[in-house]
Order: structure tokens, then sequence, then C-alpha cells
């Protein structure tokens, strides 16, 4: 692979709106001494994408997006042990998916098991990892605890429905339409709060008997943050790990005590694999859990990488379900 080869790549040359998607020739990556550099066969489609192209999360520009993928690798750096060319490998955390190549950091991949798909390697990885920490560390879950989750029928509630279920959890899903009702159900919720039509903090305190929900997992965030507060139960937790609708107001934290002496938190995915240990130990679970059909993955829409701004609107449009991928042209 020569240098001075070229790809296809998404750039964001200035913050803004799905516009500000690029398709343009690039260099090629070469790999750094701990690096692979991976032919992307599936790359996903994420908020945080979305953030860091409108300038939410700062990224210094230009750039291109997208931190979750998978393929084989093409070539390895001098150091790198454990991988080799040719691997099937999927990746999550580092910028630069939204490409025919990507150079990584090789203690960043997993290798893809037998019997997963390239397109479940990349659907498995951020929201997969993700709905794992959250329900087994953020908040343990345990048998029986009455858990909400926000935004049931998308690429993370989906998976958190299904692990919560596999941990014992009670599982409260909130939804916008019938059709999400029917996915958050087929993924194992106990229960389903149509939110547009009734208020989910009256409907989740009935649910638990008046007590409140033991922990509450919210990705929408400012739409959604003063209500949850009503429906914990004390001592409850509320697990703010996204803000699909917005960043949260700042607001007095004597409302926690207030409202029971409730925990709240905002997690972050990069510090629940920060060592390569934590990395194999979760995505072993989560492939090992597809694998054995105790977790299914709903890839919900694929478009060509020259496509990304039409990902970038189906995804704020809010109306989308599953994962969403981005596949090379000609795919």
């Amino acid at each position: 692979m020569l240098a001075d080869e070229v790809m296809k790549a998404i750039r964001v040359h200035a913050v803004g709106d799905a516009s500000a998607l690029s398709f343009e020739d690039v260099p090629d990556p070469t790999a750094g001494p701990d690096d692979v550099v991976v032919q992307i066969e599936a790359a996903g489609v994420n908020f945080v994408d979305v953030h860091q192209r409108n300038g939410l999360y700062k990224v210094p520009t230009p750039f291109t997006p997208g931190s979750e993928a998978s393929g084989r690798v093409v070539s390895i750096g001098l150091r790198v042990s454990g991988v080799a060319v040719g691997d099937r490998v999927a990746y999550t955390g580092s910028l630069g998916a939204y490409a025919e190549l990507a150079r990584v950091p090789a203690n960043r991949v997993m290798k893809v098991p037998e019997g997963l798909t390239a397109k479940q390697g990349a659907a498995a990885m951020m929201q997969g990892l993700t709905a794992h920490y959250l329900a087994t560390s953020t908040f343990p879950l345990s048998k029986g605890d009455p858990c909400v989750v926000h935004a049931a029928a998308g690429g993370v509630g989906l998976l958190l429905c299904q692990i919560a279920k596999l941990r014992g959890a009670t599982v409260i899903a909130t939804v916008s339409t019938e059709e999400k009702a029917a996915l958050a159900r087929d993924a194992g919720a106990d229960h389903v709060i149509l939110y547009e039509s009734e208020p989910f903090e009256a409907e989740v305190k009935r649910l638990t008997g008046g007590v409140g929900a033991k922990v509450i997992y919210d990705g929408v965030g400012k739409t959604t943050f003063s209500k949850d507060l009503e429906c914990l139960a004390p001592r409850g937790t509320l697990v703010l790990f996204g803000q699909s609708s917005g960043p949260v107001p700042p607001f007095n934290p004597t409302i926690l005590a207030g409202r029971g002496s409730l925990y709240l938190t905002r997690p972050t995915l990069v510090n629940y694999v920060a060592s390569r240990e934590e990395l194999v130990a979760r995505a072993t679970d989560v492939f090992g859990w597809i694998r054995d059909g105790k977790l299914r993955l709903r890839i919900a829409h694929e478009f060509p990488l020259s496509e990304a701004a039409a990902a970038h609107r189906a995804l704020e449009g809010r109306g989308t379900t599953g994962k969403l991928l981005l596949v090379p042209d000609g795919a």
C-alpha cells in the first residue's frame, strides 16, 4: 500500500448540519508501530458522530467522523502482535471510521468470531458495549430490579432491554410509537410506555406500586431528565449516558436530596473499556451472546458511505430503530 494512494472518506471541514459531511478523496492511512490499518466493510452511525459534526463535542477540524467499524486488517505496525493481516476485526473508540480504510490502535481491535458477519461486528461494538457496561457496571442489575430504559427501540435501547432481561430485571421501556413498542416488547420489555400519549413518570410510579424505579437509563437527556427525577425510588440511580434531545440544563444538586437521596451519573464508554482487559471481557460477552442467540441485533438500515449525510438526517429525525450502518459504495 503506497502512501500516495487515495481512498474515499467523509470529511468535516467546519461544524454544522448534515451538509457539513463531504465525500472526498484523501490519502490512504499507513500503520504506525502500534497500529493496524483496517479495510472497512461496515461502519456504525451513532449520536456521538452527530454531536462531533455539529460541534457539541469538540473535535479539531478537518476530521473524518466515525468511531466504530469492522473489516479486515490489511497492514500492521512493527510492534503489533496478536493481530495479523487478513484478520476480521471490529473496534470502537478510534476516530476515522467513515472511510474505506482506517488506522486503528492495535490494542483497540477485537477479532470477530466465526459465525458473525462484519455488519454484526460493527453493530455490536459501541452500542453493545455501552448496553453491557450500563447493565453490569454502572448500575449492576439484579433479579427483579425495576429499571426504565428510555428510547427502548433505538440501537442501545434494544440491546439494553435484552441484557437487562438476561440479568433478571423488570424492564419498563419508553417509546414514541406502537411500532417501536412492538420492538421493545420483542426485546423483552415487561412494560412499554408510549410517552407521547401518557406521562411516563406517573406510569412508572404506578407500575412500581408507587415506589419508583431503582434505575433509569437515559440516553435522551434534555426532554426526559426532570421527569426522571420524579419517578425514581429513594436512593435510586439516574444514569444519563446520552443526550439525543440536547444537553441537560444546569440544575441544583440539592434537588437530588429532596427526591430521596438520588444518585446521578454521566458515564461514557471510554472509561468502561479503558484497559485492554476490560475491553476484551465486555466484547467477549457481547459477541458470545450474539453467537448463542441470547442477544439479537437489529440492523435497521444501511447507507452507502457517500450518503453519510442522509444517515445522519435519519438518525437525528428520531424515526429510526436499531442500528444504522455505512457500507462502502458498490458493496
